[in-house]
């Protein structure tokens, strides 16, 4: 994916500079740039990014504020937190206000724009060492809340064995690249067998869709 639409959320104006710079020059577009949380509320109705970058630690509110400011305001927002901080409770907030990823400053380069694009695309993306503690904490809920998504009709939702299969490995964390090549599928048809997926569990991303195959034991 090329050509994402990306707002930069940050306090410290040469990080903020620096980052909206890489993007451009790897043919982003920067579409909003904030060193408040509650001015890129304002703003990104009408900046409209597929992205937000966005530091956990703002000098107005806090980042989990933002993220739910944000999603409320452009509800097909995708948060990207770039942060300083690999804290396990502020990854975890961040991550149930809606981030779809989560990434410390010290990643390189290539790592943040690769996540860029997957984080559009809704691939969750973390640090590594970051995932676990996520997929842990998935567990940990799963344990103390086992009520499943049904249809309308009060039926659990039926998944196609293609369906269960990609469910399975989205659960392990593969990307959709991954996932593409270990069953010899198109990118494309892959993120269409995900779509499909989240329609029928009536979930909103693959991170909703990774506590669910959790839950039921799919990573297994």
């Amino acid at each position: 994916m090329s050509g994402v639409r990306v707002m930069v959320v940050d306090d410290h104006p040469m990080w903020r500079e620096g980052v909206a710079r890489d993007l451009a020059e790897a043919g982003h577009q920067v579409v909003a740039s904030c060193g408040e949380g509650r001015q890129a509320i304002r703003v990104v109705a009408a900046a409209r990014p597929d992205v937000v970058v966005l530091d956990l630690q703002l000098p107005d509110i806090s980042g989990v504020e933002v993220i739910r400011g944000l999603r409320a305001a452009w509800p097909q927002v995708r948060v990207l937190m770039l942060s300083a901080s690999g804290e396990q409770q502020g990854v975890l907030d961040a991550v149930k206000a809606g981030a779809t990823g989560y990434l410390l400053k010290s990643a390189a380069l290539a790592e943040f724009l690769a996540a860029v694009r997957r984080t559009a695309a809704g691939e969750p993306v973390f640090t590594p060492g970051l995932a676990g503690l996520v997929l842990g904490e998935y567990r940990r809920l799963a344990a103390v809340d086992e009520e499943a998504p049904t249809s309308a009709d009060g039926a659990a939702p039926r998944l196609t064995e293609r369906e269960t299969e990609v469910l399975r490995l989205v659960a392990k964390g593969m990307s959709y690249k991954q996932i593409a090549a270990r069953l010899g599928l198109a990118h494309r048809t892959v993120q269409n067998h995900v779509q499909n997926t989240l329609g029928k569990l009536q979930l909103h991303n693959r991170v909703e869709l990774t506590r669910y195959a959790i839950e039921r034991g799919l990573d297994d």
